[in-house]
């Protein structure tokens, strides 16, 4: 069995799903700290764009969250 890093789950999801969200990477992989992540990615060398969307909590709160974008090649 092969364990995958965080960075790598993030990655691997960006590049099968075009982004991730701050959300998804916690109820998806359990990384509690998704922006910690994209750091270490951008130390990499990765261009990983963040924009901050608005969704809805659990109680119909307006919230925002972050989505990050994986830009290989330009």
């Amino acid at each position: 069995m092969i364990i995958q890093s965080q960075c790598d789950m993030m990655l691997n999801h960006m590049r099968e799903h075009g982004s991730i969200t701050s959300r998804e990477a916690m109820y998806d992989y359990g990384i509690g700290r998704a922006s910690g992540r994209v750091f270490d990615l951008r130390k990499r060398g990765y261009d990983v764009e963040t924009t901050m969307e608005t969704g809805l909590n659990r109680y119909g709160v307006p919230t925002w969250y972050a989505r990050y974008t994986l830009h290989e090649g330009r």
